[in-house]
């Protein structure tokens, strides 16, 4: 079934934005009384079936909702330097959205190469993920914020991660995670997290990890980390 993203599914008539419309009559060829699918990224979808197939304001008749859970006991967030390469991190955001993630926050960091990034740009890809998995939760991408600020926000209760390939003591993540809880994972530019971010982050409570033995990109290690706590939890 083909699936729409609408912000607010309260009302029993929708109107699609004209770029959705135009998708929706130009592109499926949908008409009227098609079936389609609608989610708000708040965890709600609807069953909705067309009625006006105009191009420009496709409207929509809601016939039924459902409340659909993340299926986590958990709230994973993952906060990264974005990649000088902005196509890697739409990748991330997408592979991300995929799999399940709660939020999204971008690190200015000591070594990063990118310190300006289009957040906009970012929700979109998300949620054009939410739609082609067909799922109702769209993570909360964040602004790009000082790595010190961001460490000082994440609160005491979280279960609270760093992954960098520094020497030193590093936990096996599987063997730290709790089922239940806040989960942050913090994920370094390609130069890696400098030793003073490293030091504060474990000042503030922060276990290193290791991902693999392999030194990894960075959206690699973002997703490796996204893929093992689903799959551990």
């Amino acid at each position: 079934m083909n699936t729409f993203y609408f912000r607010d599914l309260s009302n029993e008539i929708i109107t699609l934005d004209e770029d959705e419309s135009k998708h929706a009559v130009r592109v499926l060829r949908m008409k009227v009384g098609d079936e389609l699918m609608l989610v708000d990224g708040k965890g709600t979808r609807a069953f909705a079936e067309v009625s006006d197939d105009h191009p420009k304001r496709c409207v929509l008749q809601i016939k039924k909702r459902e409340v659909e859970t993340t299926g986590r006991n958990f709230k994973l967030h993952i906060a990264l330097a974005p990649t000088k390469n902005i196509d890697r991190l739409e990748w991330f955001v997408e592979k991300a959205t995929e799999i399940g993630i709660d939020s999204i926050s971008l690190l200015n960091c000591d070594h990063s190469e990118r310190a300006i990034v289009k957040k906009e740009r970012l929700e979109k890809v998300a949620v054009s993920a939410i739609k082609q998995s067909q799922q109702s939760w769209l993570p909360e991408i964040k602004e790009v914020v000082a790595f010190e600020k961001f460490i000082s926000s994440v609160p005491d209760h979280a279960q609270k991660f760093i992954a960098h390939c520094a020497d030193g003591e590093k936990f096996v993540l599987k063997n730290e995670l709790n089922v239940d809880g806040e989960i942050f994972i913090l994920i370094g530019p390609e130069g890696d997290f400098s030793k003073d971010e490293i030091d504060l982050a474990v000042k503030n409570n922060f276990k290193a990890i290791s991902l693999g033995e392999r030194r990894l990109r960075t959206e690699t290690a973002a997703l490796v980390a996204v893929m093992s706590v689903n799959l551990f939890l």
